[in-house]
C-alpha cells in the first residue's frame, strides 16, 4: 500500500485495500448511513472520514474495503493503537458494509490488511489485538475464523452508546500467521 491510490489485492479475492481519500466521503457517508446493524455496536459517524483521513499516521491507518466486481464499499478496517519498540503491537477494528456483510468479503480484506500488518514492508507489527462486545456474534466469529485466540474479558472496556461496555479480546503474532515474516524484536 504504497500510495493513497493503490488498490492491494491478490489473485482471486473479490475486494481490494486502499487507504481512503477526500474523495471517498460520500460513499464512506451513505455505506455507514445504509449499514444499521453496525450501530449497535459501533456508532459510527457517517460523516467521520475526514477526520479518520487527518489522523492517519504512525499510531492510526484506516483502509477502505473495495467490491472489486462493483467497485462498492464493502466496509471499513482500523489499525490502531499502533505502539513500536518492544511492543509492535496494535489493535484492529472492521465494520462491514450492507449488502456485503456476511458475505466473505471481510474474511478476505482482513486477510489483506494482517499480511501488511506483519509484514517487513508493512508495518511490521508483531501482534494484532480485536476488541469485541460479548453478543457481536458475528465479529467473533470472524476473529475466530482468521485466527486470532480468544484471551480474556474486560468489563467496561469502552463507552460506546452512552454506556461503558464489555469486550471480549482475542489476539494473533505474527508467528501464528501463515505467511508472515517472523519477526526478532527490534533494535
Amino acid at each position: 500500500m504504497t500510495g493513497a491510490m493503490d488498490l492491494y489485492t491478490v489473485p482471486g479475492c473479490r475486494v481490494g485495500v486502499r487507504p481512503p481519500t477526500a474523495a471517498d466521503a460520500a460513499a464512506s457517508a451513505e455505506a455507514i448511513r445504509r449499514s444499521e446493524h453496525i450501530s449497535h455496536w459501533n456508532p459510527a459517524d457517517p460523516n467521520d472520514l475526514p477526520d479518520l483521513i487527518r489522523r492517519q499516521g504512525d499510531t492510526f491507518r484506516t483502509f477502505l474495503v473495495i467490491d472489486l466486481a462493483e467497485r462498492g464499499l464493502a466496509g471499513r478496517i482500523n489499525v490502531s493503537n499502533i505502539v513500536r519498540a518492544r511492543f509492535c503491537n496494535a489493535t484492529l477494528g472492521y465494520d462491514a458494509y450492507t449488502p456485503y456483510a456476511g458475505t466473505g468479503r471481510m474474511t478476505e480484506a482482513l486477510a489483506l490488511v494482517i499480511d501488511r500488518v506483519f509484514a517487513a514492508d508493512g508495518l511490521a507489527l508483531h501482534r494484532l489485538e480485536i476488541n469485541v462486545q460479548p453478543g457481536n456474534d458475528a465479529s467473533i466469529a470472524l476473529a475466530r475464523r482468521m485466527g486470532f485466540r480468544y484471551e480474556g474479558f474486560t468489563p467496561r472496556m469502552l463507552f460506546l452508546n452512552d454506556a461503558w461496555r464489555d469486550h471480549e479480546r482475542f489476539a494473533l503474532t505474527a508467528e501464528e500467521w501463515p505467511g508472515a515474516e517472523k519477526t526478532i524484536l527490534p533494535s
